[in-house]
């Protein structure tokens, strides 16, 4: 640190992430500040300050408060792991500044105390928060805990013979073995009973007991919240919620249509679909699954895709260092996922979809922290240069003010573009030949609902014509 950043901290006055104290100030007061400091956001702790006046007093000996800071880390349980003080001439006095990233590993105790930063106190930490804090930085594994009042009777048997029958190397093992391998399965007294992880990936009802593990997914007209959208929650166990999810991006994304030169269609994304992917499955397998609130939150506005999950960042991963650090709350739901084959999407990480939605020319994501979680934003294709071609697109996602899907895109398509006066399951299915024709029924149905199309004829004589807009 420079003399005129100090200068600064003085000035703007104590917080949750600046402290200070005089040049002897004790080795017990040094643990303390930098313990409570590490349980909160980091910060610095400035040594050397005249505390009656808060101006730069400076420090005798240096040496010997260099070896106080360092007698003050070890004496932290575990023992703290910082950088080493910057030693500063401010006003012509030595000073030392000591940094305490944010994000640190483990929880901090001094003589048994566990404190964090409130304000600019340093304060015992609740026994809420001390919970959290020991489940978002590992020190103890909310899912490796049993699940309270459940049996093993409660997990899917017949979707773990699926999963353990694919496993190389497990030959001979039995299913319930395998689980408690996997730490989805633990012993007590004589009895099997599913951890959190078991029943998150395995569990016939999962949020029977852990409430708050399903992911709400919504589609909305404008760029903020509104009445107007399209909504999906999304329950059952972990792996089944990734491929729901998938079906509801494929079916809420806009695509840019464009036709080639022989009339064939073809389309692409509003954003990389395996990059969306990739932070579907990072939300599923890192989220704090103890905070029982709050789900995932996908949603889908008209200029960006945001996902939230409760919990902060785990360990000592933060927003500045997320493409580079490695750390999971969840291993064992992370192994499973992988075990399943969705090993391609957790592997890659944050870097692969900085390069994938490099290579679309979009706006790279932005990762932010939230008073109860963390957010990744995705922002879709801005305008684009005047000497590149524009892809036109059917309606935007959007018709009459109402959110809709790329199928009922088509059908809208094949009425208004097209100026045909009418449109029948039997079009839409020559559209969209890979879709059920049950789930075209409830596209139309849906646009009936809203006031969009209106149907006519009964049966096999039926069809659908735009509704009047007043």
């Amino acid at each position: 640190m420079q003399e005129q950043e100090i200068l600064d901290l003085l000035e703007n006055g104590r917080s949750e992430t600046v402290e200070w104290l005089p040049g002897r100030a004790p080795v017990e007061e040094i643990a303390t500040t930098m313990a409570a400091m590490a349980n909160a956001r980091g910060g610095t702790l400035v040594l050397g300050v005249t505390v009656r006046t808060n101006k730069p007093g400076g420090i005798d000996d240096p040496e010997a408060m260099s070896d106080r800071v360092l007698a003050a880390a070890l004496a932290i349980q575990p023992p703290l792991i910082i950088p080493l003080p910057d030693v500063i001439k401010v006003k012509d006095v030595v000073m030392m500044a000591i940094q305490v990233p944010r994000g640190m590993p483990h929880v901090y105790a001094v003589d048994g105390r566990y404190l964090t930063r409130v304000g600019e106190k340093n304060e015992p930490l609740a026994p809420l928060h001390m919970r959290r804090l020991l489940f978002e930085r590992g020190d103890v594994s909310f899912e490796s805990l049993p699940v309270r009042g459940a049996r093993k009777e409660d997990l899917d048997w017949d979707q773990v013979v699926m999963y353990t029958s694919k496993l190389t190397g497990m030959g001979g093992i039995s299913p319930e073995l395998v689980l408690i391998k996997r730490g989805c399965l633990v012993r007590q007294e004589g009895k099997l009973y599913p951890t959190n992880a078991g029943m998150l990936l395995f569990g016939r009802d999962p949020q029977q007991f852990l409430r708050g593990s399903e992911i709400t997914a919504a589609r909305f007209a404008g760029k903020e919240m509104g009445d107007v959208f399209l909504r999906q929650d999304i329950n059952g166990p972990l792996p089944q919620q990734i491929r729901r999810v998938e079906t509801f991006l494929i079916d809420s994304m806009r695509k840019g249509v464009q036709l080639s030169g022989n009339m064939a269609r073809s389309e692409e994304f509003e954003y990389p679909l395996q990059a969306v992917r990739e932070l579907v499955v990072n939300a599923v397998a890192h989220r704090d699954y103890s905070i029982q609130g709050d789900g995932i939150r996908l949603y889908l506005f008209s200029d960006r895709l945001e996902i939230t999950s409760p919990g902060g960042l785990p360990g000592p991963v933060t927003v500045d260092n997320i493409v580079d650090e490695r750390f999971s709350r969840n291993t064992a739901i992370v192994q499973v996922l992988s075990d399943m084959g969705f090993i391609e999407r957790l592997g890659y990480g944050v870097d692969r979809v900085l390069a994938l939605v490099n290579e679309h020319r979009l706006p790279r994501p932005v990762f932010t922290e939230t008073a109860g979680g963390f957010r990744v934003s995705l922002y879709n294709r801005p305008e684009a240069a005047e000497d590149a071609p524009a892809e036109p697109q059917l309606f935007g996602g959007v018709f009459r003010g109402q959110p809709i899907n790329r199928r009922q895109e088509y059908a809208l398509d094949f009425l208004i573009n097209q100026k045909n006066p009418r449109i029948t399951n039997k079009d839409l299915q020559e559209l969209c030949p890979d879709v059920h024709s049950e789930t075209l029924r409830r596209d139309f149905a849906d646009l009936v609902s809203r006031g969009i199309l209106v149907k006519m004829g009964e049966k096999r004589g039926s069809y659908y014509v735009l509704k009047r807009h007043p």
